[in-house]
């Protein structure tokens, strides 16, 4: 449903992201992980068509983001890690405006946003301008504009950074719903416990390079050693001084 083939995004003399490769299934939670900076947010960019690779392309069920791009889009929506809107638009105008452009059927659509809406206690302020709205909501009206033209493949960078606790814990239900249809959900997050708990697999970049791609039990193999997912983590992308700090703190 996924594929990267040796995506690489280069700015300046800096390789943000280093000629990386993965697919990722169809009904499948993949969580990507990795350090700040580290190519998280270059790489799903370039995923979702929003960053035109230096080299290397990209596939959303089957349709090249780099050579039909416009097609490519049709099958993903993407929540970014900032929710932008448009201020001077209440809620219901913007998610009007998302329907017109994916060009669906209004009528499926706004069934769609309604019952979101509802789910995200947002009915009540759909009349309101989105410049009045919190962070929280805003990153709630980011994920319904991203889910009302029912994608294929979802992206979500930080979904639940901002949100309070029931939040947070509905954008999961919702993503475990969304796999047992079939849906295919590609997420980053730094909040470890959020992956380990969710995700089929895991993708840990470091540096532009992916280092690790799987199960949690098959990183544990890897690292020869039992432990959480923060532990591997924290184990797999340390650097010789953290790892130096690490050993003379435990004596």
């Amino acid at each position: 449903m996924i594929e990267a083939r040796e995506l690489t995004k280069q700015f300046g003399k800096v390789k943000a992201v280093d000629n990386v490769s993965f697919k990722v299934a169809p009904g499948e939670l993949f969580a990507f992980l990795g350090p700040n900076g580290a190519g998280k947010t270059t790489t799903i960019k370039m995923l979702s068509g929003l960053l035109i690779p230096t080299s290397g392309t990209a596939y959303i069920d089957g349709v090249s983001v780099i050579d039909n791009p416009v097609e490519a889009k049709k099958h993903m929506g993407f929540v970014p890690d900032q929710p932008n809107v448009y201020d001077k638009l209440t809620l219901r105008e913007f998610l009007n405006f998302v329907i017109s452009i994916y060009r669906v059927d209004r009528k499926r659509a706004g069934q769609i946003a309604d019952e979101y809406l509802d789910i995200f206690e947002l009915a009540d302020r759909q009349d309101e301008l989105l410049q009045g709205y919190s962070h929280g909501m805003r990153q709630k009206t980011n994920i319904i504009a991203a889910l009302i033209h029912e994608p294929k493949v979802m992206f979500l960078d930080e979904p639940t950074v901002g949100l309070d606790p029931r939040s947070a814990r509905l954008i999961k239900d919702i993503l475990k719903q969304l796999t047992a249809e079939g849906k295919t959900i590609f997420m980053s997050t730094h909040i470890l416990e959020i992956a380990e708990e969710m995700a089929d697999r895991v993708g840990i970049i470091q540096k532009g390079q992916l280092k690790f791609i799987g199960t949690v039990a098959e990183l544990r193999s890897s690292q020869g050693k039992e432990g959480s997912l923060e532990e591997l983590f924290l184990q797999l992308t340390a650097s010789e001084d953290d790892k130096e700090l690490i050993s003379h703190l435990k004596g």
